[in-house]
């Protein structure tokens, strides 16, 4: 009897860690399901980011490497300092995130050209935050070059009166 008795107690222990194992595994992990999309809801128009995001983080780029040669000599400007890398290195991940930006809601005038120009703006400036990681300043100024023909060919195109 003391047999039974033993063996009915480890099947009930059994069963209870089995019941307890199924319960924790089923309990919420406090993790979204990857199925859940986070919202976003679209303020600025075009303009608005073309003025507030663009247009400024751009010449900060475009501004950052130059030769300038006059009667009294010639003047090289690049970024020297971590502070002045850094503030190129904003601007440029502000051109990258504006990409997104005007990719969101009713923003994109189209899905095909209008999608491959701010694809093509993110990666001549994502170009641009390598060179500046870098502290590469011709990579810089040839990537400046890359943003702005994306910028004038995307201005052609669309650019409203």
């Amino acid at each position: 009897m003391r047999v039974m008795h033993w063996l009915f107690l480890v099947s009930a222990a059994l069963f209870v860690v089995g019941i307890a194992f199924l319960v924790a595994s089923t309990r919420p992990t406090g993790e979204r399901p990857a199925t859940e999309a986070a919202v976003t809801t679209p303020v600025a128009s075009v303009q608005q980011i073309m003025r507030g995001i663009v247009a400024p983080a751009a010449n900060v780029v475009f501004n950052s490497v130059a030769t300038t040669i006059t009667l009294s000599g010639t003047e090289e400007r690049a970024p020297r300092t971590p502070e002045e890398w850094n503030a190129v290195g904003d601007s440029a991940a502000a051109l990258v995130e504006s990409g997104n930006l005007l990719m969101l809601g009713d923003r994109a005038v189209d899905k095909g050209n209008w999608m491959t120009m701010s694809r093509a703006l993110m990666d001549a400036s994502r170009v641009a935050l390598k060179a500046i990681e870098a502290k590469n300043v011709e990579g810089l100024f040839s990537s400046s070059e890359a943003i702005n023909a994306t910028c004038d060919s995307c201005h052609q195109r669309y650019q409203r009166q």
